[in-house]
């Protein structure tokens, strides 16, 4: 029987939202604050208060507009372009989390997701949709949360201790869309440590692959640092197209002091309904998945990160005079992101015409960036952004 303590902390997670998506998708562990609570600061003036170290990128945030109708024709190719993939992948992840963890857990320990905010969103909904689906072979008992982390800060420490306290005997982990350097791996190593003890009552829930395993599952794991992932391919996840309206609503997280006993924040876009794609993309992907005609694969687990993208980085960084890694932004998804939320320099693409990079390149057009192809050179990313340098120190 689940201890009358364990209800109660299960039934006061029950009391946090999902966005937009079911509560029987994700229960997303943020404070929700108010739009006009948060500071809508423009690109431009984001981008230099990052590089003069002024102010942390998780302090401020640029509201976001509808996409426009270009944007949003180019996710629905993708979407219909990346369907098959995206569901076999899906499946392929659900049958080797099954495969894992089938013999250890139960409904009273079930496996814990934890997608992290917000890349890992939509992912970490299709997993849960995925073993939760009786009708597979690979339904598993589970519950999904969605935590905040944040480069330099970390996983939300609170949000975390939230889901062990509630969890005390079930296993995490940790879901993110796709790895760009390895920069979100880095976070989890160091926000982790504090359980890599064997004498820590939570040390098995997180190393439970291991004494140096980080549980990180991902869809797409070019950098290879994910101890499961579908494919090391950078490739045009649909998912990665948008922001919120493909994300339950659910802007990018802000920071909350450690101090002040609340979780990280984030602002809930009720204005972009009408554009929210969120529950449609995940029914899509999982009408695609009962329709899979093809068994679903074991997938290989590794126990360490390869960082097979290092060396690659450091030459980009050495070739541009780049010396804050942060303005190197890997992956077609990364790359595509930071046209929309940063101030770019110009664009890296391993193909002039690849169909997956055709949104970048056209914001590069509409934008006047400039871009370079650079062929196999910059392989397995097929696009890169490079944040314009705003000062000379950063």
């Amino acid at each position: 029987m689940i201890s009358n303590n364990k209800n109660t902390k299960r039934a006061d997670l029950a009391n946090y939202g999902s966005g937009s998506y079911l509560a029987s998708d994700v229960t997303v562990l943020l404070d929700i604050v108010a739009k006009d609570a948060v500071a809508d600061v423009p690109v431009s003036q984001k981008e230099a208060l990052i590089q003069n170290g002024q102010r942390h990128y998780s302090d401020m945030l640029t509201l976001e507009d509808a996409p426009s109708a270009m944007h949003e024709q180019l996710y629905i190719q993708a979407l219909e372009q990346g369907t098959a993939r995206t569901a076999t992948d899906i499946a392929n992840l659900a049958y080797t989390l099954h495969r894992i963890f089938q013999p250890t857990v139960s409904d009273e320990q079930p496996l814990v997701l934890v997608s992290l905010v917000r890349a890992g969103l939509p992912i970490g909904v299709l997993l849960q949709r995925a073993i939760a689906d009786t009708q597979s072979n690979y339904a598993l008992p589970s519950v999904h949360y969605g935590i905040s982390i944040i480069r330099d800060r970390g996983l939300d420490p609170l949000a975390l201790q939230m889901l062990l306290d509630a969890y005390p005997d079930s296993p995490i982990v940790f879901v993110d869309g796709w790895t760009g350097k390895g920069a979100i791996y880095q976070e989890l190593i160091r926000s982790l440590e504090t359980f890599s003890d064997s004498s820590h009552p939570n040390f098995t829930n997180i190393f439970h692959q291991g004494a140096e395993v980080i549980p990180l599952l991902t869809l797409a794991d070019p950098a290879g640092v994910a101890w499961l992932s579908a494919s090391e391919e950078d490739w045009l996840i649909p998912s990665g197209l948008l922001n919120s309206t493909v994300s339950g609503l659910i802007s990018r997280s802000l920071y909350t002091e450690p101090q002040s006993a609340g979780l990280h924040r984030s602002v809930f876009y009720d204005d972009l309904v009408e554009a929210d794609h969120s529950l449609a993309f995940i029914d899509c992907i999982n009408v695609a998945r009962h329709n899979l005609s093809i068994a679903p694969q074991y997938l290989p687990t590794f126990k360490q990160p390869r960082y097979q993208t290092a060396n690659l980085i450091d030459k980009l960084a050495a070739d541009y005079g780049i010396t804050n890694r942060n303005r190197i932004k890997p992956t077609i998804a990364e790359a595509t992101r930071a046209i929309l939320r940063r101030d770019p320099e110009r664009i890296l693409l391993a193909t002039a015409e690849h169909p997956d990079t055709t949104l970048l390149r056209h914001l590069c057009k509409q934008r006047n960036i400039i871009v370079s192809v650079l062929g196999d050179k910059i392989l397995p990313y097929q696009a890169i952004t490079l944040i314009k340098q705003r000062s000379k120190d950063h």
